[in-house]
């Protein structure tokens, strides 16, 4: 018993260790992606019940797939081609057209995520963990009337709010944070004529590769 209660230590070990290494990519972190929030918040302390109330669009991420998490920085596509509507069919969009398998199917799921409050006018943080640079980074916010504790997110809820030309690789504000590393930029985000709960959607075309992150933030704008 006592083996096996060190081997499940050292997995827990090795994955934190993986989701903070110089093999990780990236994701936004403020307003935080869903998985990148659900490690945040439960990363430490994943396997208490409590989360089954307190969190429970989290607590269902977890169920599904605890890699999801773990790999926070992990949720891209190869090969896209600029070409993100052929690629990511609509409801799919969170796991970028289930990127991996089902391994982020669970964050396209509509309900009550945690959400960030926020003025319609504000700073997207997206961490740049590999130094990857970018072609661009875009954001998307949905349209007023778009309601995501009912609907699936699809390309026509999305209007453009704010984007990025080219980012050097390396280019940003390094992080101080130990399981981050790396570099985060800041994109200024327009989102006027909104309130309530929304979906914030972030594209980053990285510059090393045809490689093209995706994620999925929840917000209340006030």
């Amino acid at each position: 018993m006592k083996v096996l209660a060190v081997a499940g230590v050292v997995v827990l070990f090795l994955s934190t260790l993986w989701a903070g290494s110089a093999f990780g990519h990236g994701s936004t972190i403020d307003p935080p992606s869903r998985n990148y929030g659900c490690w945040q918040r439960w990363g430490h302390d994943f396997q208490n019940p409590a989360m089954a109330t307190e969190d429970p669009m989290c607590y269902q991420a977890w169920q599904a797939d605890s890699n999801a998490m773990w790999n926070w920085n992990g949720l891209y596509r190869e090969q896209v081609g600029g070409d993100h509507q052929g690629a990511i069919p609509d409801g799919t969009l969170c796991s970028a057209g289930n990127t991996g398998g089902t391994r982020y199917a669970a964050l396209d799921e509509p309900g009550p995520w945690e959400a960030t409050e926020l003025d319609t006018r504000f700073t997207a943080t997206v961490h740049d963990q590999a130094l990857h640079g970018a072609d661009y980074y875009r954001i998307y916010v949905t349209r007023q009337g778009f309601d995501p504790l009912t609907d699936e997110l699809g390309w026509g809820d999305l209007e453009l709010a704010g984007e990025t030309g080219r980012i050097a690789p390396g280019e940003g504000t390094p992080s101080s944070e130990p399981s981050l590393g790396g570099v985060s930029v800041d994109i200024e985000v327009d989102a006027s004529g909104r309130s309530g709960r929304h979906i914030v959607y972030m594209i980053w075309q990285a510059s090393h590769f045809d490689q093209t992150f995706y994620g999925c933030s929840d917000v209340i704008f006030r």
